[in-house]
């Protein structure tokens, strides 16, 4: 799994979902889900986005954002109409004075919002949960990105219309598939611009050597692997493989591979009901022991308390 498919596998798991809205103007909705990404594709009409910071953006037909948390915003006609409702973690929906919308908003099958044939259209996919995973790389994101049209035509958004709204077997499954597409489609045309300032992990990815030895590392986290045998598999040299790696990507291989495998340890432990000797070897820890030195030492806590504060 490379980086970009990497920052959305723990998430997906954990409840990513897409819903259509519908609205006629005048309409604002408030989020503030604390999402780790939320994308928005306009499929009709348009739309202002105002961050609580930063500089809002408007969004016209075949238009595409994404939201990084867990920072909130403001998705309306204009930035001057006041919110008509709350979005908070967990999905929940209120009126702005914490009323409950009690579902007077859910227009069908992922449908919600004023009417099903409204003046504007948007699809929205979020990923609810932070995860030590996959909030690494959405950290070298802008809190808002977008990509219009113009630059970029997302060859999805007809399909995506048309499945949101169907209720069939494996749907869910479908869905989230073509989220995380979506997503990925949009990060290359967005890393892929004239002036884009590409993160470290995405320059390391396309690599042929150091590309290669991010994939075997984040693939089998539990292998022992050293310099010398990764290198091996890079087919260059260990000196050639540490300079190069540490170059590309910020520190060397093992320290990578550390972090790696105490982030996948911390989502286990959160996600899972595994014991701590199970998530140890899962993760490349030859026993509990070890695994727990090296948790507390980067975390600050024991993976039994972090277990804790998780539940």
């Amino acid at each position: 799994m490379d980086a970009l498919a990497g920052l959305l596998e723990g998430p997906r798991a954990r409840g990513a979902f897409m819903i259509r809205a519908c609205f006629d103007p005048p309409w604002a909705v408030r989020v503030a889900d604390r999402a780790l990404l939320t994308v928005m594709l306009m499929v009709r009409g348009d739309a202002w986005i105002t961050p609580d910071s930063g500089e809002r953006v408007r969004l016209r037909a075949g238009d595409l954002a994404i939201a990084r948390g867990p920072a909130p915003y403001t998705c309306a006609d204009d930035p001057d109409t006041p919110p008509q409702a709350l979005i908070l973690p967990g999905g929940e929906c209120s009126y702005p004075d914490g009323t409950s919308l009690g579902g007077s908003m859910d227009l069908g099958v992922r449908t919600w919002g004023d009417r099903v044939d409204g003046a504007t259209v948007m699809l929205i996919g979020t990923y609810p949960v932070h995860g030590e995973i996959g909030g690494r790389p959405p950290a070298a994101l802008p809190p808002l990105l977008t990509l219009t049209a113009d630059v970029w035509e997302c060859p999805l958004t007809p399909f995506l219309a048309q499945e949101i709204v169907r209720d069939e077997p494996g749907q869910v499954v479908v869905l989230d598939r073509l989220l995380d597409l979506l997503v990925i489609a949009a990060l290359r045309a967005w890393f892929a611009r004239p002036d884009a300032a590409a993160p470290a992990w995405y320059r390391a990815l396309a690599d042929p050597v150091v590309g290669r030895a991010l994939r075997l590392l984040q693939d089998e986290p539990a292998h022992p692997w050293t310099v010398a045998s990764l290198a091996a598999e890079a087919g260059v040299s260990r000196a050639a493989l540490a300079r190069r790696f540490t170059d590309l990507v910020g520190e060397p291989p093992m320290s990578y591979l550390t972090g790696w495998r105490l982030a996948l340890a911390a989502d286990l432990l959160r996600d899972t009901d595994d014991t701590l000797a199970a998530t140890a070897r899962k993760v490349g820890y030859g026993s509990s022991f070890a695994l727990s030195t090296a948790f507390k030492r980067v975390y600050g806590v024991s993976p039994q308390k972090h277990r804790g504060r998780a539940a």
